[in-house]
């Protein structure tokens, strides 16, 4: 007999999808420095340009560096997000779709959307820090993308 998924209940949900719109926000700004303290510093990630990076700085430098200065208007589907949950409440996993725009070589702009598996902690003073994130471009989507933002801050 199968059992339910694990789904995180309505406040735990409310939460991780505030997460996500904050970081997400941290994307659309290229605001690397803003965006550190969503995640563990020991992070393990898998990304569009890397197959395995360990390290919060490993990740910006490989993977942020790569993409966000490229692309704009990054958001997750909040409304097609499923949040499941441990039972203790001390983890959380973000599944969820998300969308952004890419930018050929001659700058002309193309839907650039993924897919993204974001794994939290609940720390002790009840804040959510990403542990694992996995994110991957839809099927036949250009990986490269040549627009030319500014960093914010690192």
């Amino acid at each position: 007999m199968d059992l339910p998924l694990p789904e995180a209940d309505a406040a735990t949900t409310a939460a991780v999808k505030d997460w996500l719109g904050r970081f997400a926000a941290c994307v659309r700004e290229v605001d690397y420095a803003a965006a550190y303290p969503f995640w563990h510093d020991a992070i393990v990630i898998f990304g569009t340009y890397q197959e395995l990076v360990r390290s919060r700085q490993a990740w910006t430098d490989t993977q942020w560096s790569n993409v966000w200065p490229r692309t704009e208007g990054f958001a997750f589907d909040l409304a097609n997000t499923l949040v499941l949950a441990s039972p203790d409440g001390a983890m959380a996993v973000a599944v969820t779709p998300w969308d952004s725009t890419g930018f050929h070589p001659d700058g002309t702009p193309f839907p650039r959307p993924g897919r993204a598996t974001i794994v939290l902690a609940r720390q002790p003073d009840g804040r959510w820090v990403g542990v694992h994130s996995h994110m991957s471009l839809q099927r036949g989507v250009p990986q490269d993308s040549h627009g030319q933002r500014a960093v914010k801050a690192r």
